[in-house]
């Protein structure tokens, strides 16, 4: 929560000021009682009534006083706010030890299924591409809205050997950057906001080819993409072959550090319901975006109400108004 005016809080200081001196006072009356009075005279000071009415009205007044102190200071809360455009890429590894099977029924499969649900679930509004990367990296989707037609170019994947990070993010930023700007209207007092985009890079593997991973993410950092990475697949994973078998371990190492370095967030997964998940976060943090509005209005309307409870509770119960 943010405070607009927050020298509006310093009204709270009376307030806990009454407060203090309420209780102070409940505990003096309650011990003059007590020592002045004879006790077949109790009964009569102090009648048998329900004690917990008697402090009704005064915490619902207090309340009203603590919420308009809260409205003078014009709090503003994050909220939750749908996208209404942005460029999202999926980047995908194909190389060779994507076909191993620690991830049933393949790490390729299972990346290929994931990631079509995750575009179907994107706002039809986003303009989705799909770039491959193995030894070179390459647009098999431009981004735009057809998300049809993304989804449909992951059913043709090839494999090919060696992974080119680098050079995925590379061919995602220049994807990115072909995509159109917002018409700019000349009637409009201010400019219109840019359109976020976001690369997603799924990799089981270091890079082995191209353009180093920390030089494609300084362009991606200068370029405002964050990269979000997901490394997919086990520590011991296999790829079956003709000696035997080869050990295809996941670099998380490598993946993370491509995306701090552009402001993604680092993904593991290991199974393909937590790809699944993954997915589903990613498409979460893309699809929205924060905003703060004022609650001013809000606290009034509770704090107005809080002061008419208190009166009215005390009319009924004591017969004056507080």
């Amino acid at each position: 929560m943010n405070f607009l005016t927050p020298w509006g809080l310093l009204l709270l200081i009376p307030v806990a000021i009454i407060a203090i001196t309420y209780l102070l006072t409940l505990r003096r009356r309650s011990k003059y009682a007590v020592r002045f009075a004879a006790l077949p005279m109790l009964d009569r000071i102090v009648p048998e009534r329900p004690a917990w009415r008697r402090h009704v009205p005064a915490a619902a007044l207090l309340l009203a006083f603590v919420t308009l102190g809260l409205a003078a200071a014009r709090p503003e809360v994050a909220v939750q706010v749908p996208r209404e455009r942005a460029t999202v890429i999926i980047a995908i590894d194909t190389s060779a030890s994507m076909q191993a099977t620690d991830v049933a029924p393949s790490r390729m499969a299972a990346a290929v299924a994931a990631a079509s649900d995750f575009i179907d679930d994107l706002p039809n509004s986003f303009d989705v591409g799909v770039v491959a990367f193995s030894g070179s990296a390459a647009v098999i989707a431009p981004p735009n809205t057809d998300h049809a037609a993304a989804i449909a170019s992951l059913q043709n994947l090839l494999v090919s050997s060696s992974t080119a990070l680098g050079e995925a993010v590379f061919t995602s930023l220049d994807a990115i950057a072909s995509v159109d700007d917002v018409p700019v209207d000349p009637r409009a007092e201010q400019p219109a906001e840019s359109v976020p985009a976001r690369i997603v890079l799924l990799s089981d593997g270091s890079n082995t080819a191209g353009r180093p991973p920390a030089e494609a993410a300084q362009a991606s950092s200068d370029n405002a993409v964050p990269v979000s990475t997901i490394a997919y697949g086990t520590p011991n994973g296999m790829l079956d072959n003709a000696f035997g078998g080869m050990p295809v371990p996941v670099d998380t190492e490598t993946l993370s550090g491509l995306a701090e370095q552009t402001g993604g967030l680092a993904y593991t997964a290991q199974s393909s319901d937590e790809l699944e998940d993954v997915y589903r976060d990613i498409g979460a943090s893309i699809g929205y975006r924060t905003e703060y509005r004022e609650i001013t209005m809000w606290l009034m309307v509770l704090g107005l109400s809080s002061a008419l409870a208190a009166a009215a509770m005390s009319m009924r119960w004591f017969a004056r108004m507080l």
